[in-house]
Parts: structure tokens; sequence; C-alpha cells
């Protein structure tokens, strides 16, 4: 189910579902450990002797986000009940605090008691294990603990602060179905304490006059101790609740506004999407530097494991389209991350935990007996070009001189050295690792590498490293050329594997992924080849259905919905996929109406978009519903990256000036 609006601050990041339910607590890194395990957090209301919790079907739910901010906008109504409730939800911009504030709002003539009630399924660190809940006196409220993590639960209404009921208990043991059953009768037990897997449910009581409104805010408070807890609740109540989700809301929208982009050429739906992807995007990112590929547990389900890591290759796609943005802080602090994961090692291995620890991976270290390296080498060279691209707009010298060694010399140094006899790459696994060979993706992001390896050695005065690294990138290029090049079929190979005499077995699948060979520089993007590359893809990776967009490849099986009609259904369309035909539309425009082209992609993808602007990974090809995780982060950043080389490239066209960051830079497109 879709994480339709994520709020968080770098530190603590809370996901909701399509039911306006939380689903995942993470903290203190974003995306590591969730406290929910993925269960169900409810909320619920009881008025006039009947109860609703939030996924009962009568309710009528409108999940978004205030303009430009990371704090929602939620809208429910339930008819029978003749109530509306008004919901703002924002986790705080400089601390561990989640707010809820509901209004609600009476539809009838009469006075009226609501009683509202939040529902905790916690499983502290991963793991119900272990878990104590009890009612704090001092505070007023709940804490949940283990270890050294301490949730404290409370909140206030118009009249008072600090919980009206509470219940805490066993859950999934034996008959216990959990605390949250208790509400359904509008009281709760008051049992003070629990141990072991537990839940708590905490209420709030409010008047309703006729047609009136009334109000509660709710919190949650993360922190290390006990009394660190009881710290942040102290500073809520001095601060006021209110205020400091009003300061949130002020804090994201200068964030998301802070450069004078001018979006005018686009339409209003473009727009839309594309300042809500920075928004959606910064949800996903650690204060620590680790960039997440995404936060949703549902596909834990599927595949028994999540997306909550580091890649750094969708880290570097991501971080360019931060300092593309003007959100260079966040890129330096990527950066950093990728020096301190890096480690002695000249590449990087294939994904990492937000702590910087490594990851979960199925790539082996053996294949018919000898050693291989359990790498995608794009992930690299990815790395070393995005970081050059961050120098073009920001030139931050001083931030480049301590990773200049450890993110340039060195991994492009073994770019080099790890080539075959033809120059082209040794096999590793795929963008979409899935497959070992020699991968024109590959090829292309390596090239795009060493030739920024080259100019960054060549601003360094180390002409002698510039050379070698320019050497090679041409190298590679004219073996890109020669050997996976196939002039007859007008296409590149996706794939080479070697044989022993040196030529190869070609793999000629079509594949989205070799848009990489006008992206990272390889080939122009008006070279005749990568041309006839790019329309191949158009032709037979569109979707031919009422929802449209393109597949990753042809018979694309990962989340396969179509295993009859693959001619009309050749995979389920992908955001980036459909974006990559939007980029080589820019990259080759020679005129306004040219370049409009690309915004069909743009449109495409805004109307698969939800309300609230989150984009999946994947969509079904019939219905158009979400598939695997969403929102991912990739497919935000692709929306910015789209849309500021639009930008860029209708002011070149029409010699307006378009307030990108990296125009002012005169970073090229």
């Amino acid at each position: 189910m879709p994480r339709d609006i994520p709020v968080g601050n770098g530190e603590l990041l809370v996901t909701f579902d399509a039911q306006y339910r939380v689903r995942d607590i993470y903290w203190p890194w974003v995306g590591m450990p969730n406290h929910t395990a993925g269960h169900v957090q409810r909320w619920g209301v009881w008025i006039d002797g009947r109860f609703a919790w939030i996924e009962d079907a009568k309710w009528v739910r409108t999940l978004a986000y205030r303009p430009d901010t990371m704090v929602t906008d939620v809208r429910l109504v339930h008819e029978e009940f003749g109530l509306e409730v008004r919901c703002h939800d924002a986790v705080d911009y400089a601390s561990p605090v989640l707010f809820r504030r509901l209004e609600f709002t009476n539809r009838r003539d009469v006075d009226r008691e609501v009683r509202v009630f939040f529902h905790h399924d916690l499983s502290i660190s991963g793991s119900p294990v272990g878990d104590t809940v009890n009612f704090d006196p001092e505070s007023g409220g709940l804490v949940a603990y283990k270890d050294a993590i301490y949730f404290l639960i409370n909140g206030c209404s118009d009249t008072k602060c600090g919980i009206d009921h509470f219940a805490t208990g066993a859950k999934r043991i034996g008959d216990a179905e959990g605390t949250w059953r208790d509400a359904e009768d509008g009281h709760l037990a008051g049992n003070q304490i629990a141990q072991g897997s537990v839940d708590s449910t905490v209420g709030f009581t409010l008047h309703l006059s006729p047609r009136g409104s009334a109000r509660t805010i709710y919190w949650l408070a993360a922190g290390r101790s006990h009394d660190e807890v009881r710290r942040l609740n102290r500073k809520i109540l001095e601060k006021s609740a209110d205020r400091m989700l009003q300061r949130t809301e002020a804090y994201w929208r200068l964030w998301s506004c802070k450069e004078p982009l001018d979006l005018s050429p686009l339409p209003e739906e473009i727009r839309w999407l594309y300042q809500t992807s920075q928004i959606i995007m910064r949800t996903q990112i650690d204060n620590g530097g680790a960039i997440i590929a995404a936060n949703d547990s549902d596909i834990a389900h599927f595949a028994g494991d999540t997306y909550s890591y580091m890649w750094p290759r969708d880290g570097a796609l991501v971080a360019y389209a931060l300092s593309m943005a003007g959100h260079g802080e966040l890129s330096r602090s990527f950066f950093r991350f990728c020096a301190k994961v890096i480690g002695d090692r000249p590449y990087f291995m294939h994904k990492y935990n937000p702590t910087g620890t490594l990851a979960s991976s199925w790539h082996p270290w053996t294949l018919d007996g000898a050693p291989v390296l359990p790498i995608q080498q794009d992930e690299t060279a990815l790395v070393i070009w995005a970081l050059r691209r961050h120098f073009l707009i920001h030139r931050d010298v001083e931030f480049i001189k301590p990773l200049y060694n450890a993110l340039v010399i060195v991994p492009a140094t073994w770019l080099l050295e790890h080539r075959d006899r033809n120059g082209l790459p040794l096999p590793s696994w795929d963008l979409w690792e899935e497959r070992r060979g020699v991968h024109t993706f590959t090829v292309a992001a390596t090239i795009g590498a060493l030739q920024s390896a080259a100019d960054f050695a060549r601003d360094m005065g180390a002409l002698d490293h510039a050379g070698r690294f320019e050497s090679g990138a041409r190298e590679m290029r004219d073996a890109l050329l020669r050997h996976l090049w196939d002039a007859p079929r007008q296409r590149f190979a996706r794939m080479a594997k070697p044989r022993a005499d040196g030529t190869y077995e070609l793999d000629f699948t079509v594949d989205s992924a070799n848009h990489g060979l006008f992206a990272f520089g390889a080939l122009d993007a008006r070279h005749p080849a990568v041309v006839a590359e790019m329309q191949a893809i158009r032709e037979r990776l569109r979707v031919r259905t009422d929802v449209g967009g393109i597949a990753r490849y042809e018979r694309d099986f990962y989340h396969r919905v179509e295993a009859n009609d693959l001619e009309r259904v050749p995979g389920n369309p992908w955001v980036i996929c459909t974006l990559w035909l939007a980029e080589h539309d820019i990259a080759t425009a020679t005129t306004v109406e040219e370049l409009e082209r690309a915004l069909e992609p743009l449109h495409w993808t805004a109307r698969r978009a939800r309300p609230s602007g989150v984009l999946a990974e994947q969509f079904h090809p019939h219905s158009g519903d979400p598939i695997s995780v969403s929102p991912l982060t990739w497919s935000h950043a692709t929306v910015i990256t789209v849309v500021i080389h639009y930008l860029l490239r209708h002011a070149e066209l029409t010699g307006r000036r378009s307030g990108a960051v990296a125009e002012l830079a005169a970073a090229p497109v």
C-alpha cells in the first residue's frame, strides 16, 4: 500500500498509508530501525455511541500536503456521523517529535461529545520482545521503551493538556488482539503498565457545540532516555505544540522555495509535481548523508527485505538532482557519507545501511568456484560523475579537497585498471541487479566517470592523472562503438558476455537503461546511433494500454502483471524509464516546439502521482495502481532533473533566464 504522505526531518520519519494510518516510524536514522515493523497504527472516533476506525469504508479521505511544505493537509468526512475532520501532521523540523493536529467540525445542530483514540502497535527496534509501555504521571502521557529507545505519547485539547483515556496491554499473545479493541465502546481500561509484546491506546474527549468545532493536538516524542523524552514534552508545553507546528511549516516553505527558479514555462500540474517532489524526496534523506531508496515496509512481504538502504547509484543520481535544485548542503552530506563507506576499497559495494555499515546483498562473492567482485561498477562510476556535476554547479573547492583522493583519484584509477583486453569494463552486475556481464549502461557511466575524473585532475594540476583518465575514456568510447553497436540492427546491445577468444556474446534485448549512452556524456544525444537506440526504446518498450508509460526492458519479470500479451505490455511502466525519453527530447531539441515533446512524459508522470504527489517505482499496466515501493526517491529525483533540464533548455532557446542554480553557475545542461 502506498505511503501517501511521509513526514520527517532527516532523523525521525513517519509514513502514512492510503487509509491515513501510520505504518512506519523510523528513528534515529531515516530507514533504520522501523519501530512498527510495518504494523498498522490505527486511530478512530467515538461519537453518539458509535465508533469507526479510520480504515472504515464510510470515511471519505483526501490526503495531501499543504503547498510547498512537509505538513500534511488531510480532510476526512463521515456522513453518517455528521462529522468532518481536518488534520495536519508534521515532524518538527528540529526535534524528533511527530505532531498530529485534528480539528473536528460538527455538522449537526446539537451538542455532542466526540472521543478520538490513537492506537500504537510498536515493535521497538523492530521487535516486540522486551517492550514496556506505562503511564507516566509527570507528563500525563504514556511512555514506551526498550533499551535506549523511548517514545512519549501525549497531547492537548482546547481545554487541557494530557491524555483523557489510556490502556496498555498484550497484543498477538494467545487471544489478545490488542488494546485497540478496548476503544471501540468509547472507554479504555486504564491499565497502568504492560511488558513484552504490548500495545497501547490513548484518547481525548472533546465537546462539539451545534455546528461548532473543537481540536486536539497529539504528539509522539522520541529520545534516548526517559529524562530526554520528558524534557521534550516540557519543551512542547512551554513553546506550545501549535507554535512548533507553525514554525515547521514556515521552515519547509522556506526550504522548498529558496531558489528563484522561474517555473512559468511549465504547465501548472508539472510545477506542482516539481515542488512536491522536492519535499517528498527530502523525507527519504538521512541527516547523516545517506539517501535512502525508499521506506515502504510493505515490500518486505514480497521480497523478505526492504528498500531502506543507500544504493550508491540511486544516491548519486538523487544527489545530482539535489545539486541542480540548489540543495547543495544535502548533496555534500551524501558525498561525505560516500567517502566514509568506501573506506579503503577503490569501489563501492552493493548497498549500505543509513548508519554506514554494509547492508544485505544478493550478489555472490564466487561464481563457478572462482572469486568475483560482488559489485555493480556503475555505482562507483556514478558517484564520481555526480560529484563532478555538483562541483560544476557549486564550485566549492574547499569541500572537494578532502574527497578528491577517496572519491576521484583512487576509484577512477581502479576503473582504468578494471578493464578487459578490448578496453571495456570487466563483468559486474547490471543496473537492475539481475544479470552479470558487460553492460552498455555501465560502460557509458564509466566513460562519464573517467572524463569527470580527468576534468577534476586537470583542475587540480595533476596533468598525468588527467591524461590517463581522458585516454581511458576515449579508448572505452571507441570500444563501446566497436563491440556493443550493431550496424545492421541499428542497435546497441544491452549486455555483452565475454568469450575466451576476446569476442562477446551480445544480448540485444531492448532495455531503457541504454539511455545512459547520452545521459553521462559517453556519446552525444544527437549521435545517429543514440537516436536509433532511443527510437527502439520508444517503439518496443511503450506500454500499449490506457495507462501507457515505458517499461524497463522487454519481458520484464519483476512484479510482472501481464504474462500473455508481452508485445502490448513488455513490462510494467516505470517513472524513471518514461522520463528518460523526456531527457532525450530535451537534449536534442533545437526549437521550443521540439522541446515541448518532453512535456508528455512529465504529464504522464503527474497523472500517475497520488493526490499527495507521491510517486511509486512502477505501476499496474491496466489499472494504473502503484506497484512495489512508494514513494521511490529516484522517481522524484528524476522529475526534478528533467524539469530543470527542460527549463535550462527553454532558457537557452528563448534567451530568457531560468533562475536555475545550474544556469547561474554556468554549468552545462
